[in-house]
This record gives structure tokens, sequence and C-alpha cells, in this order.
């Protein structure tokens, strides 16, 4: 959020459901005498036909297809509902049980999705979708002999299926049998030899036996597919660690921290071994950097989950991590990922759940406090977005990001006093920042304090005489002022030597001219600024502004036509409405 100066499927249930209409025929009776015949009622115009109940096929079909448009439509309760209709109306459908169960899990309910999959196979053992599904969840659910039951079928009718072989090996892993394990990732390797998650969990099964050699060639293999890695990169610094070569681990948390810098676990990793105390007893310290290294289904379950959410694989995604959520409810990270989805889906109401859920102990807890604030802002429930901002500061009470947000929602709210108080306390902590002195002087003028506004541009130019906003700024106020005008064409084209190419710098030049009484030199400049800048309404009036003073009235009236359409604001809307009258009312419009 920035503070800126003057510058489908749907269809388908329009078919209301024919099916019910051509579903039975019906021989036309004999005509009664109109002695017999029954009087009209109005409010049931079709009273004398007989009624015909709709077939089976024909009610899942229809509560089917309002599924659909509730899915598309991203009301997943509806849909989850018009399932369980569909599943009631056609029980013997494998297709329909499959979806609900989906749905289920998206939802948090996992009995009863595990209970559809496993009906849903028995009508149709062949879905390896659904058998994946019914795995995952039973593997949620604690239930890993069936789990591995089910993975051992998909790979006896589908080998090549990596999900399989890496859920199958992460469940060995899991029971300790650390051979298996491995050789069901190596089996991966052996199908797709570029696998990245198949070198990365042979990493993992090495380090978790403690063969911390071959854990080492596993992930060196799996960072040269994939040099930016942060999991592998955290994972081969704790190997370090556990190898107590302090200074590799120190090398491979720093280059974590150049590909996410607000990773507050490497962040305290890497303090605590450059200070190089020892905070915990030693042996505590060595299980807890181990059991890191642990692999287990739900790790690879949240892996492959975001694997699918960095591939937009949002609907995937989202199963993955409830699947995760119904074994550990508590694992907050986990939920913030799973809100971070549900928000990127379009589901506010479930991502500000997930992410309201995140207590203040948790690590993902002021990253959570950010997220609500941008789905708060979204509605324009500022108050509530501000709130969760105040939350964040809390924790993090010098951070300058969040202060910048805070007050670009004062600001939305139109609360320029709390704003502007925030900007200066920002500038308390960093007093030579330009940008900061930039913004608090564009709050000063939208709070119509333009003495204030100026002095801020000044300082922010005095910190940084290439601030092109900043020169422009303060020239096009004194444009606008009409004072100062040598100063101002001096100070704008300063800003255009920076930045020859802005259409907003180029209308501050063409306005000076205008202001000078220069009207040629104006219509030239602001001509070329409608031409970059074609949408913006106060520049398009600029310039009909210069044609009406050089006596194209004709081009001015169209040109005050064409920013009317594009105006917002009601004082300029009035002020076009006026002089759009003047020229009509001179006869000057069409000359």
């Amino acid at each position: 959020m920035m503070l800126l100066s003057h510058r489908g499927v749907g269809v388908l249930a329009a078919a209301s459901l024919i099916l019910a209409a051509c579903a039975t025929t019906t021989r036309k009776p004999a005509a009664p005498s109109t002695s017999s015949l029954p009087k009209p009622q109005e409010d049931r115009p079709f009273s004398g036909l007989p009624k015909v109940k709709m077939p089976p096929e024909a009610q899942a079909m229809g509560s089917f297809l309002k599924a659909q448009v509730a899915s598309d439509e991203g009301d997943r309760s509806q849909a989850l509902q018009f399932y369980i209709q569909a599943v009631k109306a056609d029980p013997y459908n494998a297709m329909l049980r499959s979806r609900l169960a989906t749905l289920y899990v998206r939802d948090g309910q996992l009995r009863p999705a595990l209970e559809q999959a496993k009906r849903s196979l028995e009508l149709n053992p062949y879905q390896i979708e659904t058998r994946l599904l019914a795995a995952g969840i039973a593997s949620a659910l604690g239930e890993d002999q069936y789990a591995k039951e089910q993975y051992e079928i998909v790979l006896q009718q589908e080998p090549d299926n990596q999900e399989a072989h890496l859920y199958l090996g992460a469940l060995y892993a899991k029971q300790g049998n650390y051979t298996q394990a491995l050789n069901t990732f190596r089996q991966l390797i052996e199908i797709d030899p570029h696998s990245f998650l198949g070198y990365y969990y042979c990493g993992r099964v090495m380090a978790a036996a403690k063969d911390y050699s071959a854990a080492e060639r596993y992930y060196k293999r799996a960072l040269a597919l994939n040099p930016q890695s942060e999991l592998v990169m955290l994972d081969y610094a704790v190997l370090k660690e556990l190898q107590h070569k302090p200074q590799e681990a120190i090398e491979y948390y720093r280059r974590i921290l150049r590909v996410n810098p607000n990773n507050d676990f490497v962040h305290k990793r890497l303090a605590e071994l450059l200070a190089g105390q020892k905070q915990f007893d030693e042996a505590l310290k060595e299980f807890e950097r181990s059991e890191m290294l642990e692999t287990n289904p739900e790790d690879t379950r949240i892996k492959i989950g975001l694997l699918y959410f960095e591939r937009g694989e949002l609907g995937r995604a989202a199963t993955e991590f409830n699947l995760v959520l119904g074994a550990s409810p508590n694992n907050w990270r986990v939920r913030y990922y799973l809100g971070a989805v549900y928000s990127e889906l379009n589901e506010p109401e479930k991502a500000i759940q997930q992410f309201e859920a995140i207590p203040e102990n948790s690590e993902t807890y002021v990253d959570s406090r950010v997220q609500l604030a941008y789905l708060y802002d979204k509605r324009k429930e500022f108050d509530k977005a501000i709130e969760a901002i105040k939350q964040a500061l809390k924790k993090r009470p010098n951070n300058t990001e969040l202060m910048g947000f805070l007050a670009g929602l004062y600001r939305e709210k139109k609360d320029y006093p709390d704003a502007i108080a925030v900007l200066k306390q920002m500038i308390a902590l960093e007093p030579n920042n330009d940008k900061f002195h930039f913004t608090l002087g564009a709050l000063y003028d939208e709070a119509n304090d333009k003495e204030h506004s100026m002095e801020e541009m000044r300082r922010t130019i005095a910190l940084n005489p290439n601030n092109a906003q900043a020169l422009n700024y303060l020239g096009y106020t004194y444009a606008e002022m009409g004072t100062n005008l040598d100063e101002a064409e001096a100070l704008i084209r300063r800003a255009l030597k920076i930045e020859p190419h802005d259409g907003f710098y180029i209308d501050s030049l063409g306005w000076v001219y205008y202001q000078k009484g220069e009207y040629q030199k104006a219509v030239k400049e602001l001509q070329k600024a409608v031409d970059l800048t074609d949408d913006d309404p106060t520049i398009t009036e600029h310039l009909a502004d210069a044609y009406r003073k050089v006596g194209e009235f004709k081009k001015a009236a169209l040109l005050y036509q064409k920013a009317l359409r594009k105006a917002t604001e009601q004082a300029q809307v009035r002020r076009l409405k006026e002089k759009l009258a003047s020229l009509r009312d001179s006869g000057r419009a069409s000359q």
C-alpha cells in the first residue's frame, strides 16, 4: 500500500435441471365433461397435471451441478451440502463419494472423509487419486498400517507414481525402517533421475539414521537441482551443526536469509552460533537438532503442499494442509499456510479463521496479523486491519515496515492525525530516511496542510537531491499555488532529468508553463503527458484548459468530456461540468 501524491461453470445452473421434465411421458386423458371441470385456481396453474417423481439419477445430477456451481463461486460449505445430497440420491456413484471425501477434508472433517473415500474405493478400486486421498487421511488419523497398504496398492497399479513413493517412504522412516525408506526413495530417483524430492528425502533418511556423510551427498545432489531451496539449505545447515562444523552451518544459514530474510528460526540459530554461548544442555540441543532431520508423513505432506502452492494448484495444497492439521491441529505454521491458500482461493472467511487461530507465541503470529490486516483492508474494515497491525507491532515495536503499513491504513481511513503521528515515529527511528519524509509530506498535503507538506518535501530533497518524486511534488505544489514559478520549473526539470518519460512530471512542467501564461508551450508538454497517461482525468483537464487558452475550443470541449468520463472526485466532476457548460453557453464548444 503506497501513499500517492498528484500523482464458468456457474452457467450450468441456468439449465434448471430440465432432466426432470423429460423423465416420464404420460398419456393424454379423455376430455371430461364441462360440468366436471375443476374451477381454475390462480395459485396452482398446473394443478390438474399428474405429479412426476424425479428419478434418483436426475436428483443426483441436479445436486452435482449445484455443487459445482457453489464450488466455482467459492462457497465450499454449500458445495459440501449439495454433494451430500447427490450421494444420498445416488449412493453407488464412486465419483460423487470421492468428491465428497475431498470436500470433507477441506472442511477439516477427516473421519467422514475417510468413510466416503473407502466406500468410493469399494465401488471402484482403480481410482488412484482417491486411494492416495484415503491413505493420506488414514495417516493423518494415525492409521498407518491402512495408509501403508493403500500406498502399496497404488504402486502395484501405477509403479511410477511419485507421490506414493514419497508418502510410503516417509511412513517407513517414521517406523524406523530406514533401509526400506531409503530403497523406496531410491526407486523414485530411478523413475526420475532429476527428482529433487527423491534426493532430498534420501538425505533426510540418512540424517535420521545418523549416516551424516551419506546424507550430505544426497543433500548436495538436491541442491544441484535447486540451488535456492530453503528447505534443503536449512537441513544442510543443521547437518553441519551435528557434524560440529559451525562455520559451514553459519554460511548456509546466511544463504537462507538471502533467500528469505524473515526466517525467524534461522535468525535464532545464526545468533546462537555467532554468540558461541551454550544456552541449553548440549544433549538436549543435539536431540532437538536431530529431531529436525527426522522424516515422517506429516513433514512430507507439508513439503508437497508447499510445492502445490508454488505451482498454483491451490485446491490440492488445501487438501494436504488440512490432512496435516487433522493429525496436528496445533501446527501453527501449517495453519498459516492454509490461511494463505484460502486467501489465494478468494475464501476470506476461511482465511481469517485460520489466521485468527494462530496464538501469540507462534513464530507465524506476526505474519498472520499482517495477512489479517490485508484481508480486512480489502473489505474496507479498517479498524480491524489497524488492530491486527497493532498486535504485530507489540511483538516487533520498532519495525518500520509494519509502521508504514499502519500509517497507510490510517490514511485510507482518512485519519490523517494518526497517520502523521506514525510517520513521525518512523522518522524518529530513521531520521535520514528521505522516503519517510516524502510520505509525511504527502500526508500533510492530503490533510490540507500545505506549509508542513512543502517543509517535508524540502527536507526530503536536502537528504536526497535525486528524489524525483519530491522534486516534482514541490514544483507542482508551487505551480498549483501560482508562486515561485521559476523555482518550480527548475525543480521539475531536475525530476525529468532523473525520470525523463514520467507523464506526471511532464504534466507538472506543462502546468508551470500554463501558470506563466506560456500557453503554446503548455499545450506541447501537456499533450505529451496525456499521451503517456491517457487515463488520468486531471492531466486531461489541464490539456483542455490549455487548448481553451489558445482558442482551440472544440478540442477543449472534447477533452473536458473525456476527463468527465474518467473523473471520480465530486469536486472535479462539478468543475468539469461548469467548464463544459461555459463553452456551450458561449457557443464555442463546436468551434
